[in-house]
């Protein structure tokens, strides 16, 4: 055991808040790491981690020690690599929005694994914002603008949208012609999970965008019951083309106010400030901004930020 597996392990504790869980993400006995972390501690001469019996926090001198040793675990494995060029391997957990899973990720997952053969992929299906760091969790993918200051942000690529409605809902409430017509509608109300709050409608009249608050029968959380909610009839929706081609098509769901249509969705693959990007999670993020570019979705400023 030498002081980079020391490092390894403490920095796996520190972000997980506990010792079981830290090895098991690095595949190595319990007993293992509470004998590393008692080696650093004393070498080091400083008390690193607070344990109780429910949760393990940083110290002071911890927290300090944790910043150094993220910079520099990353330096080290990008020198590694530059050198050795060697391929990604190891564990990489990833989050992703549900429905852009199932779209566009899943269907082409068989090409990563083919090409990164030493990566063990762990993925978790999504809508709500992930504590990254105390997850365990190394990056996610989410649609819509999101203002987390505490991740970095990939934006990878933007989603046509439309506004639509039920031919049930249209009959009841008619169709309306202009964004003055909205008075006499109604919404799906999509809550935040960022703020607990709906998310207004948004439509484009000369370039800017307008916000539209109507009211709503229905609240949702989920991307599903949202469409759900509209083939149901109970309000209007706005959600990216590839969600809706199909009920469009059979008639099922309709276009309304294709003159004022809703500002593209943003898709943005997200990974904690703290850490400089592993070689595995620079690979998944480039494989899945050409996943999205192949579909004709590429953002022009799919740059990382």
């Amino acid at each position: 055991m030498d002081r980079f597996q020391e490092m390894q392990v403490f920095v796996r504790i520190a972000e997980r808040s506990s010792f079981t869980h830290a090895a098991e993400d690095l595949q190595i006995p319990r007993a293992t790491v509470t004998n590393l972390m008692k080696r650093l501690e004393e070498r080091l001469g400083a008390r690193l981690l607070e344990r109780t019996t429910r949760t393990v926090r940083l110290t002071h001198d911890g927290d300090a020690y944790y910043r150094r040793c993220v910079r520099l675990l990353a330096d080290v494995e990008e020198a590694e690599g530059s050198f050795r060029n060697t391929a990604p391997k190891g564990l990489l957990r990833v989050n992703l929005q549900g429905t852009l899973a199932k779209h566009f990720v899943v269907p082409a997952l068989a090409d990563f694994v083919a090409q990164y053969p030493g990566i063990e992929l762990q993925i978790g299906e999504d809508d709500r914002l992930v504590d990254l760091v105390r997850e365990g969790v190394d990056c996610v993918l989410r649609a819509g603008i999101l203002q987390d200051s505490s991740m970095v942000g990939r934006h990878i690529a933007s989603m046509p949208q439309v506004t639509c409605a039920s031919p049930a809902y249209l009959a009841r409430y008619g169709e309306p012609i202009d964004l003055d017509a909205l008075s006499a509608h109604r919404a799906v109300n999509y809550i935040s999970s960022a703020t607990g709050k709906a998310v207004a409608l948004e439509f484009m009249v000369d370039g800017q965008s307008v916000a539209v608050q109507l009211k709503a029968t229905v609240s949702v959380t989920g991307a599903d019951l949202y469409t759900g909610s509209a083939l149901a009839g109970l309000g209007l929706v706005q959600v990216p083309c590839y969600r809706v081609q199909n009920e469009i098509k059979e008639g099922r769901l309709k276009v309304v106010l294709a003159n004022f249509p809703p500002p593209p969705m943003p898709v943005s693959v997200l990974y904690p400030q703290s850490r400089q990007l592993s070689s595995r999670v620079r690979v998944f993020v480039q494989w899945i901004t050409d996943v999205f570019r192949s579909d004709g979705l590429s953002s022009p400023n799919s740059a990382a930020s």
